[in-house]
């Protein structure tokens, strides 16, 4: 794999839930308790309380970029007066395509209400409202999106050791939301945060505007996810459940081993495609320097059939993730050594493309915009040797940024 370069200028539209703070032991369970009243799977009460008088009086925005940024949400970094501290605070319209979203955003704090207690969930310090918007005040993750080090180079990227920490912390958070029937519906690495990014922190699961309460007695069907990492169940409008979750994580997992998104295709046409037909790749040039361990976790997850996926509880019972250490996997130099015998051998070795022998510090970085919906932000992602020389175009380097909410046509629906 080649590694590319971060992309330029680009902002999630979720990395709104920033927080930092160092995420203290492990997860635990609390006590299920009932959860306020619901409304199609939303919760609608909330404790905390909402304040009124102006952010500003309490807060100082701090300068420079956004945090983040959506179709109807900002986060800027802010610093509150009494104390200094550092908070992230998510600016969300109450008002979206005409309608009234207002509960949309009173669920979201209600779901961050219930995770208070847990290490690896945003923390919700408090809120404010205007006529127009409502104001999260949440805490400030300062090691930024995992996203950046999925792409970043092979040198500066996740290594497996590391995935495996993380992926712990993920799985316990996740453990906890389900075990309080909560499916997160939109897990991807712009919405896993940091605290730190060196040395590297501990995660942060943020964004739960697509979550939803889920009851073994109710059935819920919604088409909505990030594209790359939908279910099959989501784009069958088949019942969704907490699995639908789980692939997600299969799907993240295999990003931050390899850079690559496994279902990526030229547009969402293809991508969709891709995943209803399970078209993906374990080859030896994705997984080159990735234990059969963690390929075999990914596998647990990546199954079409919602009921045959692990669970959050089964993923933490994983050889991967119960291995104590494990052991780097080597380079696999079988192709370099086969190249080196032949050259003492006086035999000829294939010509190798001339664009692939410049320095990685050269490599030219191609970017597109796909319009999608509505606008997408396209990033990129780490390319291998062979796509560079056979796919000029998208392939595997691009990622969609933004969810889809109930718009995808009937006719890309598998």
């Amino acid at each position: 794999m080649i590694p590319l370069e971060k992309p330029g200028g680009r902002a999630s539209p979720s990395a709104g839930a920033a927080g930092a703070g160092a995420g203290a032991g492990r997860s635990v369970c609390a006590p299920r308790r009932a959860p306020p009243g619901r409304a199609g799977g939303l919760l609608t009460e909330i404790r905390t309380a909402v304040r009124s008088e102006p952010f500003q009086d309490g807060y100082s925005l701090s300068p420079g970029r956004e945090l983040g940024r959506g179709k109807f949400a900002v986060v800027r970094k802010c610093i509150k007066k009494d104390s200094g501290k550092e908070f992230a605070a998510k600016f969300m319209r109450k008002r979206r395509k005409g309608q009234d979203c207002r509960m949309e955003i009173i669920h979201e704090i209600a779901v961050l209400e219930l995770a208070q207690d847990n290490p690896w969930v945003i923390n919700l310090h408090e809120v404010y409202e205007t006529p127009s918007e409502m104001i999260l005040v949440l805490e400030y993750a300062a090691g930024g999106e995992i996203f950046d080090q999925c792409v970043a180079d092979r040198e500066e990227a996740f290594k497996e050791k590391d995935v495996q920490r993380l992926m712990r912390q993920i799985l316990e958070g996740v453990r906890f939301l389900h075990a309080h029937d909560v499916v997160h519906l939109d897990l991807k690495p712009q919405n896993i945060l940091l605290t730190s990014e060196s040395p590297l922190g501990d995660i942060k699961i943020v964004d739960f505007g697509l979550s939803r309460i889920m009851k073994n007695s109710e059935e819920l069907r919604e088409i909505m996810g990030t594209p790359e990492y939908v279910a099959p169940e989501i784009l069958s409008y088949d019942p969704i459940s907490m699995a639908t979750d789980m692939w997600s994580i299969g799907v993240l997992t295999y990003v931050m081993l390899t850079g690559i998104s496994p279902f990526l295709g030229d547009n969402k046409q293809e991508t969709f495609l891709n995943i209803s037909q399970m078209s993906l790749s374990y080859s030896e040039e994705e997984f080159d320097v990735v234990s059969e361990s963690a390929i075999d976790f990914i596998k647990t997850l990546l199954v079409k059939k919602p009921e045959d996926r692990a669970t959050a509880e089964e993923c933490l019972k994983h050889p991967w993730l119960t291995e104590s250490s494990i052991q780097d996997p080597s380079f696999k130099v079988k192709g370099a050594l086969a190249e080196a015998n032949a050259l003492q051998e006086g035999d000829s070795v294939p010509e190798i493309n001339s664009d692939t022998q410049k320095p990685e510090t050269e490599e030219s970085v191609v970017t597109e915009e796909l319009i999608v919906f509505t606008s997408y932000t396209l990033g990129q992602c780490r390319q291998s040797e062979k796509e560079k020389m056979e796919q000029k175009a998208i392939s595997k380097r691009f990622k969609f940024e933004e969810p889809l909410l109930q718009e995808i046509p009937g006719e890309f629906i598998y």
